[in-house]
Parts: C-alpha cells; structure tokens; sequence
C-alpha cells in the first residue's frame, strides 16, 4: 500500500497543498447547498480525500464533495427530514445511515469486479444529467444569491399557519388513536390544550412548511416573485463580485485558484467594513467526533425508503470518480485500478459518513490541480486532507464569518462549469434517438428525481441500442456475407500482400462491431498500441455498422492523440452511419481529409506504396 508513496515528495507537498487550497470554498459551499451546513461540507472533504487517497487505485486523484453527489445529497436529505418533522437533528442519524450504506455499497462494487462495467453508461445519460446538476445548482442559489430565506419571511410563513395547525393536530389524533381514544372534532380546542400546542409550535411547524415549500427548483421558482420584490440588494452585490472575480482573475493568472481569492477578498471585505450581511452556519471547532446516534437509533423502517438512493448514490460516485481516473491516467501516463478506486472510494465515504460528512467521490478539478502542481502518489491527497483538518481547527471560528452569499455566488460559477456544453451544442447533429434520451435525462433531473431520471434514461438508452442492433443485424443476414476473418485479431485474408518493409511504418488496426458506450473505454486504448515507430495507421471500418455518440466521442480523441503524434490516419471500408456522424462533427475531414478514406484494402496499399515510401 505504502510503496513508493513518498517519492517526490517536494511535488506530493506542494501538489496536495494546492489541491487542498482549491478544495475548501468548495467544500464550504457544497455543505451549505446539502442542507447540513459548511461543516458536513469540511468533514467529508478531509475524510474523503484522506481515506480514498490512501486506499484507493488512482495515485493521483483528490476526492472530496462533488457537484453530482451533492445534488443527489441534497434531494436525500430534504426527503429525510421532511419525514422527521422537519427536525434536522432528528433526521441527521437517519441521512448518516443512508450515506454510510451508500460507501459500503461501494465497497461491495469494487470487492465484487463492477468497476470494469462502469463504463456501459451512456454518453446521453451522463450528459443530460450533468447538465440538469448544472440547472438545479443555478436554480436553487438564486435565492440565495437574491438574500432571501423563507424562514425569514414572516408573511410567507403566516400563510403556513391554518395548515402548521392541522398538521399538529393530525398528530395528537394519530397518537391518540393509538391509544385507542376516539377524539371527535368537537374537542379540537380541548386537544390543544391538553397537549400543550401553543404559538411557538405553531410558528415553528409553518416555518418548516414554508422552508419546504421553497426548496428545489419548483419551489425556488415559486419563490422567485417574493425574492426578487424583498431583494437584499446587499447580498447581491456579494455574490456577484465573487462570480466576478472567481471568471475575472483567471485571466489575470491561473497560479492561485481564482476561486479562493473570491472567498478571501469579498468574505475580508464584507467582515472587516462591518457589513450586515448573512454569515454561514457556525463552523464546530475542534476536531470532527464520530456520531454514533445512528447505530444507537438504527430502524431499518427509516431508511429502507431510501436504500435505492443509497445505491444510487454509491453508482453515481463510481461513475464520477472513475471518469476522473481516466482523465488522470491521461495526463500521467498511468493505469489506475478501477475496483480498488471504488474500495477506497467506499471507505472514504463511510468514514465521512460516520464523522457527519457529506459523500463525495473523484474530483477532476482538484486532480487536475494536484497533477499539474507535482503530485504523483497518494501522499499528494493525505496532504491535501490534513491542510483542511489544519484549517478546520485554526481558522474555525474565522470561516464562520463568511457570508452566505459568497458561496451563493462560488455555487453558482460551479453550476455553470459542470454542464456538459459539448453534449449540448451537438444536438442538432446527434440522432434524434439520443437527443431524446438525453433531453428525458435532463427535465426528469430538474423537475422531478434524479435518482428515477438516471434510471430511465439508462433504461431508454439500452430499449433503443438493443432496437438498432436487431435491426443491423436483421438487414445484415440477408445481404452482407459472412466473412471468414480470423477471431484472433491475426492480419484479414486481403492483408497477405501488405508489404513487409512497411510494417514498422504502418500500423493496422481492426475494427469488428459498432463503436458503442460499452467499447469505448478499450477502443480509446488505441493510441497506447500504436509503436511509436508508425507514421500511419489503418483503421479498417468495414465491420463497424453503426457508432453511438460515444463511440463518436471516443474516435475523435482518439484521432487528436495521433495527429498530436503527427501520426496520419486512414480510414478503410467506412460505412454510411459512422460516415456521417463523423462528417458532422468535422473529424472528416478535419482530422482525416477525403484523400486518405478508401473503399478497400487494395487501395489502401496503392496509398502507402505512392506516400510511405516517399517518407521511407
């Protein structure tokens, strides 16, 4: 586990530094938008990053919360605690558990071998759901953004008090029909007396129904007329200097994360001019100790609701820190190990869970970081974890006084970096089959559950893959030959005549069956296999019928590897359907010209004898 960990140890320091520098104003803001406060936020970042960085498969990488697990997070919570009586303190061992079994269930994922099959998750999916984090980020912070608070709205909570009324009522009838007391509506008066319910309770249980009433992105809409016509106008210039100066400063430099100076600069301006402004939830001091009120009050009936989520949870956090491995295989030349990231992974979230943390997984942002900053092992995450330990018992208190604004305005920066814009502008040339899924993905995020969303549009997207396949292979029984290839990936029967003084020059590689989400991860392997003796390489297309937009995706990186390489590319046999979404997307003939696409192998040889032997 620990071999070769302290290795360029100068670069892990300065690497987990950094990554721990650009990890706290998020940590802080994706703890307030979870609805557990900036410290949840704080203790998942450190055990997240500590424990998946020491136990996990990708060296480099720096996890903590992330945009997607506290969007999914946040939905989970709301549920909880709306079904405990609005009581955050009641509901919080319940959402520990939740998030506790959604870390073991990660673990079971990577002891079992499902890291591997991680990546049959479609392009479309992953797009329109990532853009709905995107919406629902930007949605839910404009109140914020705006300084409006439903709790605070006194005439929108007096709206919530007939309703506040009934629903105390409706308790003592159940407690009292428990008892076997039958309680007629005659004696209402006498009942709330008896039991006590006074102003204070009434006023509590509207402003819980009130705070209901404007969570998410319905409800933030609902609010929207009220916010704007009560507009703190103070609160509003906060959050947008800091979204100013998070887009402005980049330009000036990328060496500090532009981010944190926002934090800096707007939360000391706002302190030390004695604005009146609204400071985040109180920040606990001291190191983060073990809640262990949700093994004491465990009740499977609490949390059996929510077991679905946990698994989503536990699938949407493999997804999110595995694509990010993949981008840190790619700027370190490595191969990480995806079963033993999602053990770590698991760990790491079960941890948190315990310690009262919000669930996070791989962080490209923060990996990126620590990459380009020098980090190569785990040590650069341990790092990064202690700096925000270090920070959380120093500067506790310090933290607490920044305003609830200013992570207003860095949340919102976030919602608009993490759509996927490239999935989006594609749609006028995606089929309309994934436009669809995509598009189902996307409004079923926003306006209803995530959790039922992803799993639709998984369900939408394998119906119609599985529709195009029987249809490909329907018309190509009856009209296409079999061919007598060899299964081994040995040289085709019509490559007997390829010259053998070009082998080193040219490499071949071929393609058998459509280009799909499920191969994409293997195919993009393709650049690794090239010899870095090959100036040319044929992919041989007559056997890919048909591309998905993933499969499209993944052709193209892996074409502008090798024009990086100055590598040519020849496309051989090319069918219609991949044909045209490569032409629509410009990699023909941006990335491989007309002159350099043939209709056979034969003419394919013609090509290198006339240009290779040129170079040769």
């Amino acid at each position: 586990m620990f071999k070769g960990i302290f290795t360029n140890f100068k670069g892990n320091l300065f690497g987990g530094i950094t990554a721990g520098i650009v990890a706290l104003p998020l940590a802080l803001a994706f703890g307030v938008q979870s609805g557990l406060g900036p410290a949840a936020g704080l203790y998942g970042a450190i055990m997240i990053c500590f424990f998946a960085s020491l136990f996990g498969g990708t060296n480099t990488q720096i996890s903590g919360p992330t945009a997607p697990m506290t969007a999914v997070s946040m939905i989970v919570i709301a549920g909880i605690i709306t079904a405990n009586n609005g009581s955050v303190e009641q509901a919080l061992p319940y959402i520990l558990l939740v998030f506790l079994l959604a870390g073991l269930f990660q673990v079971v994922m990577g002891v079992v071998g499902i890291g591997k099959y991680i990546r049959y998750i479609p392009y479309p999916v992953v797009s329109g759901f990532m853009t709905a984090i995107g919406v629902i980020i930007l949605v839910t912070q404009v109140l914020p953004m705006l300084g409006y608070y439903a709790e605070d709205d006194t005439a929108y909570i007096n709206e919530f008090k007939p309703q506040a009324e009934e629903v105390l009522l409706d308790k003592i009838l159940k407690d009292e029909a428990g008892e076997g007391i039958l309680v007629l509506e005659d004696f209402k008066e006498t009942i709330i007396r008896a039991e006590g319910i006074n102003e204070a309770e009434i006023n509590k249980e509207a402003t819980t129904l009130a705070q209901s009433e404007s969570s998410g992105v319905l409800g933030a809409i609902k609010s929207l007329p009220r916010a704007i016509s009560s507009i703190s106008w103070l609160e509003f210039a906060l959050a947008a200097l800091t979204i100013f100066i998070i887009y402005g400063f980049k330009r000036i430099t990328t060496a500090v994360p532009s981010t944190l100076v926002a934090l800096l600069v707007v939360s000391a301006g706002a302190y030390f001019l004695n604005l009146d402004y609204r400071p985040i939830e109180q920040i606990p001091g001291g190191f983060p100790m073990p809640n262990l009120d949700m093994f004491a009050s465990f009740s499977f009936g609490k949390i059996s609701p929510y077991v679905f989520s946990a698994l989503t949870l536990a699938f949407l956090g493999a997804i999110d820190s595995l694509l990010t491995s993949v981008v840190a295989d790619n700027m370190t030349k490595t191969k990480h190990k995806p079963n033993k990231e999602l053990v770590g992974q698991g760990i790491g979230n079960s941890v948190a869970a315990i310690f009262g943390g919000i669930p996070g997984a791989g962080a490209t942002i923060r990996t990126v970081v620590n990459i380009k900053s020098g980090g190569t092992t785990r040590l650069s995450g341990m790092v990064a974890a202690i700096l925000l330990l270090v920070i959380l018992l120093a500067l506790g208190p310090v933290a607490s006084q920044i305003p609830a604004a200013v992570l207003a305005g860095i949340l919102i920066t976030v919602g608009i970096g993490v759509m996927d814009y490239k999935g989006l502008k594609a749609i006028p040339k995606m089929q309309k089959s994934e436009i669809a899924v995509m598009m189902v993905v996307l409004v079923l995020s926003v306006f209803w559950n995530l959790v039922y969303a992803v799993g639709i549009g998984l369900i939408l997207a394998s119906v119609i893959f599985m529709k195009k396949m029987g249809d490909l292979t329907a018309d190509q029984s009856k009209v296409v030959p079999l061919d007598n290839a060899d299964e081994l990936a040995l040289p085709w029967k019509d490559e007997v005549e390829f010259p053998n003084k070009f082998r080193e020059e040219v490499f071949i590689k071929r393609l058998e069956g459509p280009l799909f989400f499920g191969y994409t991860s293997d195919f993009q392997l393709l650049s690794e296999q090239i010899p870095n003796t090959a100036k040319h390489v044929v992919i041989r297309m007559g056997k890919v019928p048909y591309m998905d937009q993933s499969g499209l995706y993944a052709m193209e990186e892996v074409l502008l590897e090798l024009r990086r390489r100055k590598v040519k590319i020849i496309f051989e046999q090319l069918q219609m359907q991949p044909r045209i979404l490569m032409e629509k997307i410009d990699i023909i003939p941006d990335l491989v010209p007309e002159e350099r696409i043939f209709d056979n192998f034969k003419e394919t040889i013609i090509y290198i004898k006339n240009n290779v032997e040129d170079e040769v």
